[in-house]
């Protein structure tokens, strides 16, 4: 081969090198604009806590993205009773899901009868049981 060719060759191959790293970075900037738009306008689904305590039935709903249950009166979903400690579990809405954590309470926190041992995502109709006090969960939207 001539010196021509293989200069023709080396230019076409560095711009198909060029329009390969330029359409990836055209497709990347677009995906992240996109991302970046869905996760600047998703909204938190409100969810509904509902407790029988001191032969009362408590409805409560909320509309943020963190919940925290607990004795004490500071907490978002305060329940009076001595098995649930003073901040005993907490919902948080991230990655497009609502999910439970325990606080480190002392008689625990369970979901359907299971345990809790480490951050679960959490469905509609879910019970959760902190101390003695059972939960009833319901996601809106």
């Amino acid at each position: 081969m001539t010196g021509e060719v293989l200069l023709g060759i080396r230019i076409l191959l560095a711009l198909f090198l060029y329009a390969f790293l330029g359409w990836a970075f055209v497709t990347l900037w677009r995906d992240l604009r996109e991302q970046t738009k869905r996760v600047s306008t998703s909204r938190v689904p409100p969810i509904r806590i509902i407790w029988q305590a001191e032969d009362r039935k408590n409805n409560r709903q909320f509309s943020g993205p963190s919940v925290v249950i607990g004795r004490d009166p500071a907490c978002d979903c305060p329940i009076n009773d001595d098995t649930v400690s003073a901040r005993h579990a907490q919902l948080s809405f991230h990655h497009s899901q609502w999910w439970l954590e325990d606080l480190n309470s002392t008689n625990g926190t369970f979901i359907n009868q299971e345990p809790l041992e480490t951050p679960t995502v959490i469905v509609n109709g879910d019970e959760i049981r902190c101390g003695g006090i059972g939960l009833t969960v319901g996601i809106e939207g």
